[in-house]
Parts: C-alpha cells; sequence; structure tokens
C-alpha cells in the first residue's frame, strides 16, 4: 500500500537521519518497516503541523501588536508633508538649471546690461540678508492644515478612575476653603476678623479703592503662596484646616472590593454630575424664560441697570453697588441666615434661584399635568352607560397598557385594576421560581412587575399564552423582604422575596435596577391590604 509522506515530513526525518550518521541510516534499513506503522507517521505530521499553525498565531499576535504601536496615520502623514516638500525642492531646482541653462548673451550685451547684472547682485544680497535676519518670523506666519489628531482613551480602570477622583478633591481644594472662608466672613464667625473685614470694604468702595484693594489681596496671597512653597510655615484662615487622612493605596483588592470601589466612585461622580448639571440648567431656564415670572424681574433689573449707566456717572454707579454688596454680604444675609422665614419672604435672589426649576422637574410638572387632564374623562367614562363603558375600558387600555394589551386583559383581572401612582410602567426583573430545577424553563423568567390595589402582577416577556403570566393576591402574601441573589457581591442585592402559600419557597424578583423604589411601593400597598382585612376580620 502506497503512503503519502509530506515534504516536511520527508525534510525533518533527512536531517535526522544525515545527523546520525551512516551506522545509523544502516541500522534503520536493517528494521522492519512494519515497527513503523502509517498511524505514527501522520501523527508526527500532524503535531508538526499544529506547531506550524501555533506559531503562525503568535506571530499574527505579535504583527497586531506592532501594529497598534507605530500609529501608521501619523506616519503617512508626515510621509506626505516629506512628499510635497520634495515636490517644492524639485521645482525650485528645475527653475534655476532653466536660468542656467539659458542662452548666455554676446558682448555688447554684457557691456550694456553691467548695471542690471550689479543690481540683480546687489538685490539678491538684500533678499539674502532680509531673509535671513526675518525668514524666521516670516516661515511663522505661513498658514498649514489643521492636524487631526484623534486623542487615545484609556481603558476603564478601578484604580484609574479613584485616582483621578482624588486629583479633583485636591484641586479644587483651594475654591473650597476660599468659599469656606468667605462663609465665615458673612457668619461673622470671628467677630473681630469679619469688623475689621467690613470696615475695609466700605472704606475702600467709599474713597474709590475697591479694585487696588482686590489687586492689593491678590498680591498679598501670591507673596505667601511664595514663602509657603519656600518652606515657610504660614496658615491663615478663618476656618481650622482638617487634614484629612490619606488612604493607602491597596493593591491586593478582591473583585468584590474592586466592584464596591468602583461603585463609591460612581455615586461620588453621580451626585457631582447631578448639582452641576442642576446649576446649569436653572442659568438656562432663567435666561428662556421658562418661568417668565421670574425671567421678568431679571428684564425689569436690565432694563434699570441700562437706564441707570445712561444718565449717571460710573462712580456714582460703582459706590451704589459696591455699598449694596458689603452691607447685603456682612449684615443682610447674617439677619437672613438665622432667620429663615424672613428669607423666604424677602430675599429676592434666594427665592428666585430657588424658584427655578431643573428639566426634570419641568418634566414631572408635565406629566402631572396630563395625568390631571386624564381623571376627569376616566371618571366620566365609569359613570357613563355601557357604551360609554366600553370607551372607558379602551382609554383605560390606552393609558394603562402592557406590551401584549390592556391590563385587566393580559393578567385577568376587573376593570378597575390598574397600576400604582409611580409604577405605570412597571419595573424590569427576572422571577425566579426556587422550587423549580436550574434546567428547567420555569426557574427563571423575565418580565415585568406592576403593583395594583389589591395584587402583585408579573408579566413575562416570552411570547405564548398567558400562563406565563404571575398575578399574587396582597392579601396572600404572608412575607416581603428585600433580597440578594448573590452573596458574593457587596451591596444589600437587587431582589425582593415574597413569600405565598402556594410555593414552598419564597418567589424572587431579582436583577431590579430600582429595587428600593419598588419594595417600598410593594410594602406600604402590602401593609395597606394587611390592615384593612385585619380590621374587617374583627
Amino acid at each position: 500500500m502506497n503512503t503519502y509522506v509530506s515534504p516536511y515530513f520527508s525534510k525533518v526525518f533527512g536531517e535526522r537521519v544525515s545527523q546520525a550518521g551512516p551506522g545509523t541510516l544502516n541500522m534503520a534499513s536493517g528494521v522492519p518497516d512494519y515497527n513503523r506503522t502509517e498511524s505514527d507517521r501522520l501523527n508526527e505530521i500532524k503535531g508538526h503541523l499544529e506547531i506550524a499553525l501555533l506559531e503562525k498565531h503568535f506571530l499574527q499576535e505579535e504583527l497586531r501588536k506592532l501594529k497598534e504601536e507605530t500609529n501608521v496615520e501619523i506616519l503617512r502623514q508626515d510621509l506626505e508633508k516629506e512628499r510635497q516638500k520634495r515636490l517644492e525642492l524639485e521645482q525650485v531646482l528645475k527653475s534655476r538649471c532653466e536660468e542656467s541653462a539659458a542662452p548666455q548673451p554676446s558682448k555688447g550685451q554684457t557691456q550694456v546690461n553691467g548695471t542690471d547684472k550689479d543690481s540683480r547682485r546687489l538685490s539678491s544680497r538684500l533678499q539674502k540678508w532680509f531673509y535671513g535676519r526675518f525668514g524666521e518670523y516670516i516661515e511663522d506666519f505661513q498658514f498649514q492644515p489643521e492636524e487631526n489628531t484623534v486623542e487615545t482613551e484609556e481603558p476603564l480602570s478601578a484604580k484609574r478612575l479613584t485616582e483621578n477622583m482624588r486629583r479633583l478633591k485636591r484641586g479644587a481644594k483651594p475654591v473650597t476653603n476660599f468659599l469656606k472662608n468667605l462663609s465665615a466672613l458673612a457668619d461673622w464667625r470671628s467677630v473681630y476678623t469679619s469688623a475689621i473685614a467690613f470696615i475695609l470694604y466700605m472704606n475702600a468702595v467709599w474713597h474709590g479703592w475697591a479694585i487696588p484693594m482686590f489687586f492689593c489681596l491678590a498680591i498679598l496671597r501670591l507673596s505667601l503662596n511664595y514663602l509657603i512653597s519656600r518652606g515657610w510655615r504660614i496658615q491663615w484662615s478663618i476656618v481650622p484646616d482638617v487634614s484629612e487622612p490619606i488612604e493607602p493605596s491597596r493593591e491586593d483588592l478582591t473583585v468584590s472590593e474592586k466592584f464596591q470601589l468602583v461603585l463609591d466612585v460612581a455615586q461620588k461622580a453621580q451626585n457631582l454630575f447631578g448639582k452641576m448639571a442642576d446649576v446649569l440648567e436653572k442659568i438656562k431656564n432663567l435666561f428662556m424664560w421658562v418661568q417668565p415670572e421670574i425671567t421678568q424681574k431679571l428684564y425689569i433689573m436690565l432694563w434699570a441697570g441700562f437706564i441707570a449707566s445712561c444718565f449717571f456717572p460710573y462712580r456714582i454707579i460703582g459706590l451704589m453697588i459696591g455699598l449694596y454688596a458689603g452691607v447685603k454680604f456682612f449684615l443682610i444675609d447674617f439677619v437672613f441666615k438665622r432667620c429663615p422665614k424672613l428669607r423666604a419672604k424677602y430675599d429676592t435672589p434666594y427665592i428666585i434661584w430657588t424658584t427655578l426649576p431643573t428639566d426634570p422637574q419641568l418634566k414631572e410638572r408635565s406629566n402631572a399635568t396630563i395625568s390631571r387632564r386624564i381623571q376627569p374623562v376616566v371618571s366620566r367614562g365609569n359613570l357613563g352607560s355601557s357604551t360609554s363603558s366600553g370607551v372607558s375600558r379602551e382609554d383605560d387600555g390606552r393609558y394603562h397598557s402592557t406590551k401584549k394589551g390592556s391590563f385587566h386583559e393580559v393578567f385577568n383581572l376587573l376593570d378597575n385594576e390598574r397600576p400604582l401612582a409611580g409604577c405605570e410602567n412597571g419595573w424590569r426583573c427576572c422571577l425566579i421560581n426556587r422550587d423549580k430545577k436550574m434546567p428547567s424553563t420555569d426557574y427563571i423568567r423575565n418580565g415585568i412587575l406592576y403593583v395594583t390595589e389589591n395584587y402583585l402582577c408579573f408579566e413575562s416577556s416570552r411570547s405564548g399564552s398567558s400562563k406565563k403570566n404571575k398575578v399574587i393576591k396582597l392579601k396572600d402574601i404572608t412575607d416581603v423582604q428585600k433580597y440578594k441573589v448573590l452573596s458574593v457581591l457587596p451591596g444589600s442585592g437587587m431582589g425582593i422575596s415574597v413569600s405565598v402559600p402556594s410555593s414552598l419557597k419564597p418567589l424572587v424578583f431579582g436583577a431590579m435596577v430600582h429595587r428600593d423604589e419598588a419594595f417600598e411601593t410593594i410594602y406600604n400597598q402590602y401593609q395597606k391590604v394587611t390592615a384593612a382585612t385585619s380590621s374587617s376580620e374583627t
């Protein structure tokens, strides 16, 4: 039987035999051929092929890493610039060669054009001198196309995120300390310091030295910072500086600790971004006439300031503004902080800022107005005849509906059973039936959880009959608790366990993002239903 042997195998086998020597060759020829079967040869060839494939894979990985490390786009742009420079130099060289290859003039012409040559030489020398002196500055004014540089984004890292938050806190510390000192001056925490600051400020404003005073304070602060950077121990602050403990950087964190660290940093970033968004949205809504009665006050103040600036000299206007700012900062704000009722009635800037709405508040107001318009229509439909009751059902299905149809039809409930206020859209979660085994399809189901006045309804996202849905009477529930599906993860979990007599183990609604909100709503309604049933029984 003829067996196929690959060239690679014959080459390797030939090299091994040639290295072994002639004696080995004679010995190999003496060994019977049946000792080395065809399967052994094929296995050896297979092993060599696997090694070759692994080497190819490793080489491809190395090539990919090299391509990522060397930025091909930047090199291509540099190459294009060099190519343009080369073309410009070739054009200059070509023009000079054409000038040198021009026919030489005759002797008569040289005598006539001698003065022209001298003038050209002189002008060329002047050009060289001018270019040597001012050529560098002229090149700076040459227009070049903008380079579109793409910044490389760093991958998400818990250590890097925590370090950036600490850097932000350290960078904002001087600003926060300055604001704390201003607040301490306005609160008269140190009576002598606040009195001296008030007298100096009012005296400077009265004599027109307010701006020089601010420049003097800035120079004094920079001078103190220079001395502190040189090693001097100078500390002046109305508010005592409390040194915060430095958290040691821990490298050997477990997975749960890293997860908790990311959650803490994300919570701080969320609160910080929320405060910044509130400030920006209030400023935007102030100038966009979202609250006309508030923006109207600003409009009138701007007109008053414009008219005053047209008829009064700037010295008087500056004096009035400075005196008002000093009296409000040192005296009026002190009284308003001690008397909140007076502040709520007469502090106009505070009233304007607190009453300005943010975008989420505007959205809530619009939803509330829509719900108020819908309620009268629903009440009139319930009081109508059978035909009108059909219309009301259609309206209820329109406003309280699920993805598969109207709410009462999906769960086979009465028409008056609707989701409670705040959970019209339900909460996305997964129902874990712990009475079933893991491979079963009914062990875990994804869907949406609703709460009505008397029922807890779970709509399964699987297509099929309504038997996949779950309806639980609130009065049949024996216990409702917060539940943690995986005890390894930090935090209090994202699930709710509901105990009912029909199941041996509690039903778990897990993977719920707004778990606390859902638990509060379910628990409050459960308490109301149990209290009502107990009172009816007694």
